[in-house]
């Protein structure tokens, strides 16, 4: 490696959780909006709002490992600066 550079690699569990984060969000969003459908009110089981819990869980967990794989800008232990 050149003098000076840096080696920082951004984890791939950081894109992970901003994934989830997004489509938890947008899925929770939506199952929020549609509660009270006259057409989701036809499907089996519908009373259970899924797609509310399911958005709400990959939020949550997209949270969590957006916060604990966040990047910082100190290198990480170990390495030569």
């Amino acid at each position: 490696m050149a003098e000076g550079h840096e080696d920082h690699q951004i984890p791939i569990w950081f894109f992970i959780g901003l994934t989830l984060l997004v489509y938890g969000v947008v899925i929770f969003l939506y199952g929020l909006a549609s509660w009270n459908s006259e057409e989701k009110m036809k499907m089996a089981m519908s009373h259970l709002h899924a797609d509310v819990w399911w958005g709400a869980g990959m939020a949550a967990l997209g949270a969590f490992y957006t916060a604990k794989f966040r990047p910082s800008k100190e290198p990480p232990p170990g390495s030569q600066v």
